[in-house]
């Protein structure tokens, strides 16, 4: 199976049948489409000195990324392959944001500040060819937007949504300790990327002393982990330590040397998951807007009853003020002479001027009605509708219910301003699209990621 036509494939077809209907349900098409480009990424998180420069470098086989005790980088380093065969000049954070063959250009949201802690090393190592690594800035104590420049979590939480693997690194002195470690785990890799896709590690295990040390420092970890994920079942935890600064490992730590081949061979097949990802992902958005579409349809429906309703009203106030307005002016106000009943009744013919005063008495209370379903009931019912949003969908399963968590603001946004449009938007043809292209396409790339 060629990976890359079939991503190139499924970008086109996404990218064709899918990105109007984002656009109708103000879903933002750009987070699909920057994950349909580009190669496969692995995101490496942790604490500052955790280790993450030491196994990046150990991956590539020499030195690209300082290392040290203490906090040596303060950027997102994209790292991968030259195209010239040797390390070409760093490219700069304003490059990448701005390059739209990089899946980076949404990133520009997030000010100068980031943009200046951004940068891309592209250095000669074969395995980066279909692969890149983005080294990240070591997580700290303190979790304001002021203390870095930029909205920290949110960067990680793109970065993660545009990874295929995510590494996140500990070290026994600060095992799952760290401020933006918890809000990392609790709070922003939920969201952005699936529970298989994340690697747990716990680094430089050649610094405890012995295998009592080790075992303080695992359980920390573990500790610390059912209380950031809120399970009580532990992931795996890779423990890991790097041959080339260790001199002297304890015999009864030596057990776990393979730990380290086996976490680079982890990292090195995430090219493998590459096309698993995006098919995820493309899924994840479709059940999205699918739901929001949903909520719509039902929200329509009830719009629509409601118009019925007014257009009879207006077609019966019509009818009245058409056959019986011009003999109230007459009586009135003496004119007409005759009036339209009159003529129809008598079996002669209506002229023209007979018809002035009906047809401006049916057009008044038509623009009246009008104006009362647009500006007064269409309003009001949309406002029912978001103060009671869970009507508007089935929540009979739990997935179903954290679907709904994720898209109900989208809702509350498209009936925050109702339209008569939105009620002819054929919003059950568009479930039903969204429901074939599941069925068909999607179950096609399925068939071929088997083969």
């Amino acid at each position: 199976m060629d990976e890359k036509a079939l991503q190139n494939k499924i970008q086109s077809k996404v990218r064709a049948k899918l990105s109007s209907l984002f656009a109708r349900y103000n879903t933002d098409f750009n987070d699909l489409d920057s994950l349909l480009k580009w190669k496969p990424v692995v995101l490496v998180l942790g604490n500052y000195s955790s280790g993450k420069s030491t196994f990046i470098n150990e991956l590539i086989g020499r030195e690209v990324q300082r290392t040290g005790q203490a906090p040596t980088d303060d950027s997102f380093t994209v790292i991968t392959a030259s195209t010239t065969g040797s390390d070409e000049p760093d490219v700069p954070g304003s490059d990448l944001v701005n390059d739209v063959r990089l899946p980076f250009t949404s990133f520009k949201t997030f000010g100068e500040q980031f943009i200046s802690h951004f940068r891309m090393k592209r250095v000669h190592a074969s395995m980066f060819e279909n692969l890149a690594v983005i080294d990240s800035p070591g997580m700290l104590d303190s979790i304001s937007e002021k203390d870095r420049g930029y909205d920290y979590s949110t960067v990680i939480k793109d970065f993660a949504r545009l990874a295929d693997l995510v590494v996140l690194m500990f070290d026994p002195h600060k095992a799952g300790t760290i401020q933006e470690t918890y809000n990392t785990i609790r709070n922003i890799l939920p969201e952005a990327t699936g529970e298989d896709r994340v690697l747990f590690v716990l680094s430089r295990i050649d610094e405890c002393d012995n295998l009592g040390d080790l075992v303080r420092s695992y359980g920390t970890l573990c500790w610390n982990l059912s209380q950031m994920t809120g399970r009580k079942d532990i992931p795996r935890i890779f423990l890991t330590f790097s041959p080339k600064v260790v001199v002297d490992l304890p015999p009864e730590l030596a057990v776990w040397a393979r730990e380290r081949e086996h976490l680079k061979q982890e990292i090195l097949s995430a090219a493998g998951l590459r096309i698993n990802h995006i098919l995820q992902n493309v899924d994840k958005q479709i059940q999205e807007v699918r739901m929001v579409a949903e909520a719509m349809a039902v929200y329509a429906e009830g719009g629509m009853k409601i118009l019925t309703t007014a257009m009879k009203r207006a077609f019966a106030a019509g009818s009245l003020c058409f056959l019986f307005l011009d003999i109230g002016t007459k009586r009135l106000w003496g004119f007409p002479e005759k009036g339209v009943l009159q003529s129809l009744l008598a079996g002669e013919f209506v002229a023209p001027a007979q018809l002035m005063i009906p047809v401006a008495g049916v057009v008044l209370v038509l623009s009246m009605i009008a104006l009362f379903f647009l500006r007064w009931q269409l309003p009001r019912h949309a406002w029912r509708c978001r103060q009671d949003l869970d009507r508007l969908v089935p929540l009979e399963t739990v997935y179903r219910r954290n679907l709904w968590e994720r898209v109900k603001g989208k809702v509350s946004e498209l009936l925050s301003a109702p339209t008569t449009f939105g009620l002819f938007a054929g919003h059950q043809g568009n479930v039903a699209k969204l429901d074939r292209f599941s069925k068909g396409e999607m179950q096609e790339y399925y068939k071929k990621l088997a083969e």
